[in-house]
């Protein structure tokens, strides 16, 4: 009987200390857990390998190393990439037909505006030096190709409306200012003339029909035209050539001072609503949407060239005398032929006389008032 008890007592302590070992394995593991440097707890260990000879054959055995699933396995040797074939049949990477369909392939992965082709049924080699030429021209079409696009964003080339002056004008039918925009009526060099009906503004109401002049925001066509405005004493301190957009706001701007200048004077010319950055809003000169014509185009009897040309002459005086400005660009396209006088429009560019070119435009609008009286426009 105490021989079955001492051996009873025996495999319970035995089953007691595997249960033990198993517990420190997986405390083991844990702290150990993918660190390159690890930590053994075989000290700890209750049972030996020579006191677990008997151990199950579905038990694993501590120092079995071939089995051991703590172990760390060796990484699996992969077999060497870059070559197919064994002996002098070798094929390698660099080979010169397998680079080529190699980057006949990789054309797929140019953007897509860049046509490449399908090549279907074709064996297609392109060597590495027209890859790499072809790779590099499709980067430089990309990059001219964006840079095209935020500049016709940024511009007022096509009709002098961008997104921005596009959002301006949005913002002043939301407001009440306009009712609605009906369309462009006139495009020149340096503007784009677009016509709408009038709400209100500050509580006051806007005439019915009015004009919106937006100022293209390029500088192409007023590359030869900074003397207007560097030179201008009131605009001298703000010109800048660096910055395109400000100088267009101060066309813009000077025009609406030299259209104020001339309304104190009554001199007939479209009266100023207002001003929002390259946008000049301004009373309609014309009826029922039709603008007034253009001096050039109007069909005037004898009596009515006579009574325009005085007209004109009276005007000029009253330019340089009363509003101290030189109108420097009047011709029969800055005219217009309105319930039987002549109105002045396109003011952007009229200096004062004390401008180093002030009396040189006006000698030059004599001579164009002159030249057109002897054509018998």
């Amino acid at each position: 009987i105490f021989t079955f008890d001492l051996m009873l007592a025996q495999m319970l302590q035995m089953q007691f200390d595997r249960e033990f070992d198993n517990q420190l394995r997986r405390e083991e593991k844990k702290f150990n857990g993918d660190s390159k440097v690890s930590i053994s707890f075989e000290n700890y260990r209750k049972v030996h390998p020579y006191e677990d000879s008997d151990s199950s054959e579905d038990e694993v055995d501590w120092q079995d190393t071939r089995h051991d699933p703590y172990r760390a396995e060796k990484p699996q040797t992969t077999p060497r990439k870059g070559f197919t074939g064994k002996g002098k049949n070798i094929t390698t990477k660099h080979d010169e037909v397998t680079c080529g369909r190699k980057n006949t392939a990789r054309m797929d992965n140019f953007a897509p505006e860049i046509h490449v082709g399908d090549g279907l049924g074709m064996d297609l080699k392109l060597s590495n030096q027209v890859f790499n030429s072809l790779k590099q021209h499709c980067y430089s079409e990309q990059r001219r190709s964006a840079r095209l696009h935020e500049k016709k964003e940024h511009s007022t080339a096509e009709q002098a409306v961008d997104p921005r002056t596009r959002l301006l004008m949005y913002k002043m039918v939301n407001a009440g200012v306009l009712e609605n925009i009906n369309g462009c009526i006139s495009t020149g060099k340096e503007s784009v003339v677009f016509h709408a009906d009038g709400g209100s503004l500050d509580e006051q109401p806007v005439p019915e029909e009015v004009v919106l002049k937006v100022f293209k925001t390029t500088l192409n066509e007023f590359k030869n035209r900074d003397r207007y405005i560097k030179d201008d004493y009131r605009f001298i301190d703000r010109f800048s050539k660096l910055n395109p957009r400000k100088v267009i706001r101060l066309w813009a701007e000077k025009e609406m001072h030299n259209l104020s200048r001339m309304k104190k004077a009554e001199i007939p010319c479209p009266e100023v609503v207002l001003l929002k950055k390259h946008i000049l809003v301004m009373s309609f000169i014309g009826k029922d949407h039709v603008p007034a014509p253009k001096l050039k185009d109007a069909m005037l009897s004898s009596e009515d060239m006579k009574t325009a040309y005085h007209q004109v002459l009276h005007l000029m005086q009253q330019l340089y005398q009363e509003c101290h400005l030189v109108h420097a660009d009047l011709s029969e396209y800055n005219i217009l032929w309105h319930q039987g006088k002549v109105w002045l429009i396109d003011v952007s560019q009229s200096v004062e006389p004390t401008h180093p070119h002030g009396l040189e435009f006006l000698f030059r609008d004599c001579r164009n008032v002159s030249t057109v009286t002897q054509l018998g426009v």
